[in-house]
């Protein structure tokens, strides 16, 4: 939590290999790491119920005692933590670490905390945001547990992308639910058949992800196990068997990991297989089933890094005989994109290049056949994975990101060859950074001599996927947590034509 806060570091890195270094297996290690995702993920939630525990700010509160009063309300409100073990723990460790008067201060608002369940802190929160029952967003944004902001643009977003406005609290709800682990199998190096069984043996190891919790943030047991089934799964979400398996939602390379290291499975520790979500896995699969007029012999990632894509990609271009070029500007990045590509036959991996994605249309005109841009954006879509990430954003990110999406388009647009395919793709769902930036580059392209027609997304998707897809009429797709259970991914296929 400290390192998270003053390091500016991301949970997902920092505490796997701190359970590793520690020994923390099994159940304990399920127990560590849904209590520090869920308390960051559900921070929000429970700053306002500590402010009316204690009576007062949480910015009047010292930060590693907040840090504690967190973890505390999480196993009070949002884990089936006996109230008694949760309060003496978490008291025990304040006086360890901030000394016997903030521990007494601790002890004091957390006996409060567990006085009232959560439906009841759930009124009491919701009413003191909102006291004169007036002011939605502030309400949701409170007991949802996300900023205000991005409260609007989800919603803006699900009205735009042809969805109820009422879906919001849906889409918080799966974005407080903490995702299953989502294996790829990558075509031609792994198969969801081989995988299987051997990830079911690797079950009872370090999570990967949180468990999953439910509306409230529940999970079953009072050790860190958590309940059989993924709450309200949507569309047909696979059930969660300890150390069991299912495929995935909507791609056919796509494999379900309940539990356990994916890091212990051979097939990933050799690149053949990988972690990767199951809608980042359809649309690399929609842009390399899209249709297209000549040649389909060279494609590029234009912003490959950390290269879950771009393997994807290799793997299928070396089925066909293609080649790829992936592109990163980080050379850091870069790096990871080579690791993610070692098990991909060498032949079907042109290059990996460190550069500016901007300036491939000047460097390479019209010299690609298939085009990925996975631009770097706000990450909205994938808010349940990164839990503090819904804390880092503002709304002056919006600006210097959507300026980099339209340039990173252009020059995709300018790259691919006429008959060629674009794939614009972001994590995110917000209106500024998906139909807005590519019908501005649209027309912006236009404007200097190029005729590009969109594709009809929905059916590339749709014949892909697994199953039927629900997705509105329109011609590009917006995946959701809430309907199709993978993160919100944006896909717009473009072709150009001229």
């Amino acid at each position: 939590m400290r390192a998270v806060a003053e390091g500016d570091a991301y949970a997902n890195l920092v505490l796997p290999p701190m359970l590793r270094e520690r020994g923390v297996q099994g159940r304990d290690a399920a127990f560590a790491t849904e209590l520090a995702y869920g308390t960051l993920r559900l921070r929000g939630r429970y700053d306002a119920v500590v402010e009316l525990a204690a009576a007062r700010p949480v910015d009047r509160i010292d930060a590693p005692v907040l840090d504690l009063l967190r973890l505390g309300t999480h196993q009070l409100l949002g884990m089936r933590v006996p109230a008694h073990a949760a309060v003496s723990e978490t008291v025990g460790l304040a006086r360890e670490v901030t000394g016997a008067g903030p521990a007494q201060f601790v002890n004091a608002v957390l006996r409060a905390v567990s006085r009232e369940p959560w439906p009841r802190w759930e009124e009491r929160i919701g009413d003191a945001a909102d006291p004169d029952g007036d002011d939605p967003v502030a309400r949701l944004a409170v007991v949802g547990s996300h900023p205000a902001w991005v409260v609007r643009a989800l919603r803006e977003s699900l009205v735009g992308n042809g969805r109820a406005a009422d879906e919001i609290t849906g889409l918080l709800e799966a974005d407080n639910t903490a995702p299953l682990v989502t294996l790829v199998a990558r075509p031609g190096l792994a198969t969801t058949a081989e995988l299987s069984p051997a990830a079911s043996s690797a079950g009872g190891g370090v999570p990967d992800g949180p468990a999953p919790t439910g509306a409230a943030g529940t999970t079953a047991g009072t050790t860190g196990t958590t309940a059989g089934a993924t709450p309200g799964a949507p569309e047909g979400r696979p059930a969660a068997t300890p150390g069991a398996t299912a495929r995935g939602t909507l791609s056919p390379t796509a494999l379900v990991l309940p539990g356990g290291d994916p890091a212990a499975l051979p097939a990933v520790r050799e690149a053949r297989a990988g972690v990767q979500d199951d809608g980042s896995q359809l649309v690399a699969l929609a842009l390399a089933a899209a249709p297209l007029d000549g040649p389909d012999d060279r494609w590029l990632d234009l912003c490959a890094g950390p290269g879950g894509k771009a393997a994807l990609l290799g793997a299928l271009a070396a089925q066909r005989g293609a080649r790829l070029v992936a592109n990163e500007v980080q050379p850091h990045r870069a790096r990871l994109v080579q690791q993610s590509l070692r098990a991909v036959p060498r032949e079907a991996v042109e290059d990996v290049r460190t550069g500016d994605g901007r300036d491939v249309d000047q460097q390479e005109p019209g010299a690609f056949d298939r085009v990925m841009v996975d631009a770097p954006c706000t990450g909205l879509g994938a808010l349940r994975r990164r839990p503090e990430s819904r804390w880092r954003r503002t709304p002056a990110d919006l600006a210097p990101l959507t300026a980099l999406q339209r340039e990173l388009l252009a020059s995709a647009l300018h790259a691919v060859r006429v008959g060629g395919v674009v794939a614009y793709v972001t994590c995110s769902p917000h209106l500024a950074e998906t139909r807005l930036v590519v019908q501005d580059v649209l027309r912006a392209v236009g404007r200097a001599g190029l005729t590009v027609e969109r594709l009809d997304t929905p059916a590339v998707v749709r014949a892909v996927a697994t199953r039927d897809v629900e997705l509105p009429d329109r011609d590009d797709v917006q995946l959701w947590p809430h309907v199709h259970g993978t993160d919100a991914m944006h896909l717009t296929l473009l072709r150009r034509t001229a």
